[in-house]
C-alpha cells in the first residue's frame, strides 16, 4: 500500500508542475495576445482599403503595365502556407496544414509548390515533392524572429518576383484570420495575380477613367507593389494574433484539465491513506486482543 501512495504522490507532484507551466504559458500568451491583437486591429482596416484601391487601379490598367494582375493558365502554382515556429496552440497549425493538403488534391495535374512560413508546416512538407524555399538566404520560417514590415517586403518581394517572371502562374496564401481569443478562421486567399473580379462586380471599375498622379508608371512601381506586401503582411500579422490566441484557449483547457486531474488524484491519495490507516489500526486491535486472550 504505501508504495501505490508513494506512486500517487508522485503523479500529484508531477501534474501540480504541469499546471503551473501550462498557468504560466497562458499568461505568457494573454499578454503577446493583446499587442498582437492591436497590431492587427490597427493594421485591417488600411489593409483592406489598400486593396480595394489596388483592385479598381488594376482594373484601368492594360496587362502590359502592370505585370502582377496577368491571367495565365495556371499550371504553376504556389501555396504560401503561414504557420507558427512552435507548437502547443492547439488546431491552429493542422488547420492550414489540413488545408493545404486539401489545396494540392484539388490541383492534381498541376505543378505546386509550397513556401512555408513558420516551421510547423515545413516540418510536414519539407521531404516532399512540393516544398521550396525559393532560394532564400536565410530560411522562410526566421520572419516570425522579427515580425515587421522591412522582412515581410523582403520575403513579399521574392513571391512577387517569381510571379513577374513566369516561375509560378498563381500565388495563393493560406492562413488562419483572427476572429477573437477564441476563433481563428482558415483562409485561402489570391495574392497573385490581382482579383479583378471583385472591382468588375461593383460597378465595372475597367471602364472609369481615372487620373493618375504623378503618372500611371509610378504607380505601378510604387503603389502596386507595396499594398502586395502590406498583403502579405496583414496576413502573418492576423495569423500571430490567432496563434497566441490558439496557445492561450489550449493552455486554459490545459489548466483546467490538469486541475480536474489533480482533484482525482488527491481524492485517490486521501481514499488510499484512509484504507492504509484503517488496515494498521485494525492490526494494532487484532494484535491487542491477541495479546489478552
Amino acid at each position: 500500500m504505501a508504495g501505490g501512495l508513494k506512486e500517487v504522490r508522485n503523479r500529484i507532484a508531477s501534474v501540480g508542475s504541469t499546471r503551473q507551466i501550462t498557468q504560466a504559458m497562458k499568461l505568457v500568451s494573454a499578454a503577446k495576445l493583446r499587442r498582437a491583437q492591436d497590431a492587427i486591429t490597427q493594421m485591417r482596416p488600411y489593409a483592406e482599403k489598400l486593396q480595394e484601391i489596388l483592385v479598381n487601379v488594376s482594373g484601368s490598367l492594360d496587362a502590359s503595365e502592370n505585370p502582377y494582375a496577368v491571367e495565365r493558365d495556371a499550371k504553376r502554382v504556389l501555396l504560401v502556407a503561414i504557420t507558427s515556429n512552435r507548437g502547443l496552440c492547439g488546431p491552429f497549425n493542422n488547420n492550414v496544414i489540413k488545408l493545404a493538403n486539401e489545396r494540392l488534391k484539388s490541383l492534381e495535374g498541376k505543378e505546386v509548390h509550397i513556401l512555408c512560413l513558420g516551421k510547423k508546416a515545413g516540418d510536414v512538407f519539407r521531404r516532399t515533392e512540393h516544398f521550396t524555399n525559393l532560394d532564400m538566404e536565410q530560411g522562410p520560417h526566421a520572419i516570425f524572429d522579427n515580425l515587421d514590415f522591412a522582412h515581410t517586403a523582403e520575403v513579399a518581394q521574392v513571391i512577387m518576383d517569381a510571379f513577374s517572371n513566369g516561375a509560378y502562374d498563381r500565388v495563393e496564401l493560406l492562413y488562419n484570420r483572427f476572429v477573437n481569443a477564441a476563433v481563428q478562421d482558415v483562409q485561402c486567399e489570391q495574392m497573385l495575380p490581382i482579383d479583378q473580379g471583385q472591382a468588375e462586380g461593383e460597378g465595372g471599375a475597367k471602364e472609369v477613367d481615372y487620373i493618375f498622379e504623378p503618372n500611371r508608371e509610378e504607380i505601378v512601381a510604387n503603389i502596386v507593389p507595396n499594398t502586395l506586401k502590406i498583403q502579405l503582411y496583414k496576413a502573418l500579422l492576423d495569423s500571430h494574433a490567432s496563434e497566441h490566441g490558439a496557445r492561450m484557449t489550449a493552455m486554459h483547457k490545459a489548466t483546467e484539465n490538469a486541475g480536474e486531474l489533480l482533484r482525482d488524484l488527491k481524492l485517490s491519495y486521501n481514499k488510499a491513506r484512509q484504507a492504509a490507516i484503517t488496515a494498521e489500526i485494525l492490526e494494532i486491535v487484532g494484535g491487542a486482543e491477541a495479546l489478552e486472550g
